[in-house]
């Protein structure tokens, strides 16, 4: 990869989607020995998608959030990522083969390389990581009254964990993947 792009910095990035919705996660809790802590669960059905890209490497993420999730919001996505890149950097974009990843329609950035996962291997997407942090911390045992307060939850959560290069770092490390410097 580096040999193909020798005046840029090759960094990797993972990539995955979740629905986050009324019908939530529910967790577990600190309580008192003996006690039964109640926790909410809706059932109502408004959700939407919550997009991300996170490098390991440097902590930088890139996000979006969207009520549908098709080969049209994959592109704003990508869109939007390559724009956010820094100009010395080419991006090594890796996720799953979800059918709106490899639709025909999909326009890839100059700037970003995309490399597939293999079939049901999430265990290798460290955003997986993401999604369980996210959800144990942040959207977990909790009721949202619409889509606007979904969003609003979705995206105050977000911004708290993703743009805190650090925690990415933690939380999407990835260690069997080396970095070489060649």
């Amino acid at each position: 990869m580096r040999a193909a792009h020798p005046d840029k910095r090759v960094e990797v990035f993972f990539e995955d989607e979740a629905r986050f919705g009324q019908q939530g996660t529910l967790t577990r809790v600190w309580a008192r020995t003996g006690s039964r802590p109640t926790a909410i669960r809706q059932t109502q059905y408004d959700y939407l998608w919550v997009l991300t890209a996170a490098s390991a490497d440097s902590g930088q993420s890139i996000g979006l959030i969207s009520p549908t999730l098709n080969a049209k919001v994959i592109n704003l996505f990508l869109k939007q990522m390559s724009a956010e890149l820094k100009p010395d950097v080419h991006a090594v974009l890796i996720w799953d083969g979800a059918g709106f990843h490899t639709a025909g329609e999909v326009n890839v950035p100059a700037n970003i390389t995309l490399l597939q996962l293999p079939p049901y291997s999430p265990e290798l997407n460290p955003i997986e990581n993401l999604w369980h942090y996210l959800r144990s911390h942040h959207w977990s045992n909790r009721s949202y009254r619409d889509y606007d307060a979904l969003f609003e939850a979705a995206t105050a959560a977000w911004r708290v964990v993703c743009l805190n290069d650090e925690l990415i770092k933690t939380v999407c490390a990835a260690p069997y993947i080396l970095t070489r410097a060649d």
